[in-house]
């Protein structure tokens, strides 16, 4: 919705990282990836926050939700994404088997 049916020009490049809604789904933190200058993030912060209203709307009637959260928008910082990637790559090298270098590739 924010890439594709935002008009606001303010709006830059922008990639939602994480939503964290409280328990009893009256607030919902979003957290982007801003691209851009600072001045440029800013804007883009300020251009949200001034279209949460209509961005609530349109979740309400896409979800169907009892209680449609009040947003809450923020700047994911760059030590958090970089810190949550080496997270999931370690959980994602510890799902799969380490390979046997000693064994031949069966294939080859």
């Amino acid at each position: 919705m924010i890439a594709y049916e935002m008009s606001d020009p303010r709006v830059g490049s922008a990639t939602v990282t994480e939503v964290l809604i409280s328990p009893d789904y009256r607030k919902a933190v979003i957290r982007l990836a801003l691209l851009g200058k600072p001045a440029e993030q800013a804007a883009t912060l300020d251009a949200l926050n001034h279209a949460k209203q209509f961005l609530r709307h349109e979740l309400a009637e896409r979800l169907q939700l009892f209680k449609t959260p009040e947003l809450h928008f923020e700047a994911a910082l760059a030590a958090d994404l970089a810190a949550k990637a080496k997270k999931i790559l370690k959980r994602i090298e510890r799902g799969r088997p380490k390979p046997d270098l000693g064994e031949k590739n069966p294939i080859s």
